[in-house]
């Protein structure tokens, strides 16, 4: 390879499930090798959160793994931040890029003090706002508009979350570019519809409505409110039964709620799985009942695999779906109306097939691996070139 290839790190907490994990393994295997040597820096996984190793290991990737680095306030992350900071000055790479709050504030610490030419950082979300009580939110606030002064760009997957991080003065709007999250999608594409994988070990005959959720069990996804519209939805004689796929802190709680409610042979929780092409094949409907997302990659899956959605209109969900036109949006917390979506979009039948068509169609053109990876290349080009411009105009 040539030795002008232009060295990327991308640090990331863990790859845990979810959508950050995901996206950083499709840039670090998606660059183009013969313009970029990337490394791929990450942390450990949580107890119960599931994790996406597996993902990396499918690229062909080997991370450099610091089991230190975690995303909470931990003493071991200052055995971390010497990690991190150690192979910057070592490798001395070109471009840092950094995912999720923690691995934010140690890498872009790590590379401003390393002297590291273009620091970019992705927000996939954020948690500073409703989350903590007013004086921590307002320290994180602080702290993220100080490590805005020493990075070079932020990313948001959305235009909504870029505008909420302007409102919130963690940096002008021109300082962030929105690239929307890329995905892989040639299986879900390729999958048949009802394959019946998922129903044959469920004994779930083809005539009963399937909703599924697809996510990590904690608080912010909110199945509690899935759970009580499902019961909703029985009340209502709607056939339906319900899966729930993945795992975390509050499987027990959620269970014994299904079980409060009455849903024991309604309701069934798969664990995490990694193969969700059968899951998806299966399903005649996705529940996204979340208080927040940046971008969910369950839904941009389920459109891609041809499955109508239903979601909450939060976060960055109103960048991805189309109200009415590539799936059906509700406002968060209301079990009443999310219970009455679903079972309207089962109902009418015909008309969810339509939007999930269109959805099918939509996620590929603006959520493709490819475009995403074009727009991430072409930023650290543009931003260590006039870093490079800079440098020779004030040695001149």
């Amino acid at each position: 390879m040539p030795a002008s290839r232009i060295r990327v790190a991308l640090v990331i907490a863990r790859l845990n499930i979810g959508g950050p994990a995901t996206h950083v393994v499709q840039l670090a295997a998606g660059l183009p090798a013969e313009r970029f040597d990337v490394r791929l820096v990450a942390g450990r996984e949580g107890r119960g959160e599931g994790s996406m190793r597996y993902l990396a290991a499918k690229a062909g990737l080997n991370p450099h793994w610091i089991p230190e680095l975690s995303p909470a306030l931990a003493p071991s992350n200052v055995i971390a931040f010497y990690k991190i900071s150690r192979l910057m000055r070592e490798w001395r790479p070109d471009v840092v890029h950094t995912h999720t709050a923690m691995a934010g504030a140690l890498g872009r610490t790590a590379a401003h003090l390393a002297g590291v030419p273009v620091v970019v950082h992705t927000f996939h979300g954020h948690v500073l706002r409703g989350y903590f009580s007013p004086p921590a939110e307002a320290l994180f606030r602080a702290i993220e508009r100080s490590l805005a002064r020493h990075s070079d760009r932020l990313i948001t997957l959305s235009t909504s979350l870029r505008e909420d991080l302007v409102a919130l003065g963690v940096a002008p709007r021109e300082k962030i570019q929105v690239i929307p999250l890329g995905m892989e999608f040639d299986t879900l594409l390729a999958a048949p519809r009802r394959l019946g994988v998922l129903r044959r070990e469920l004994a779930i005959s083809d005539d009963v409505p399937l909703v599924g959720s697809v996510g990590r069990l904690v608080p912010i996804k909110n199945h509690a409110l899935l759970l009580q519209a499902a019961r909703r939805m029985v009340d209502l004689g709607t056939p339906a039964q319900f899966v729930i796929v993945g795992d975390g802190e509050l499987r027990a709680q959620l269970e014994h709620l299904s079980a409060q409610l009455g849903l024991e042979t309604r309701v069934h929780f798969l664990g995490w799985r990694e193969d969700l092409t059968p899951i998806y094949s299966d399903l005649d409907l996705l529940a996204l009942t979340s208080e927040n997302e940046g971008t969910p990659v369950a839904v941009l899956e389920a459109m891609a695999a041809g499955v109508p959605v239903v979601a909450t209109s939060v976060g960055g969900v109103p960048d991805v779906i189309r109200a009415g036109q590539t799936g059906y949006l509700v406002a968060s917390q209301e079990a009443d109306a999310f219970a009455q979506a679903m079972a309207e979009a089962l109902r009418n039948a015909a008309y969810s097939r339509t939007l999930a068509e269109r959805a099918r169609t939509e996620v590929v053109a603006r959520f493709g691996k490819d475009r995403m990876l074009a727009e991430t290349a072409s930023l650290y080009e543009s931003l260590l070139a006039a870093k490079r411009t800079a440098r020779r105009g004030a040695a001149a």
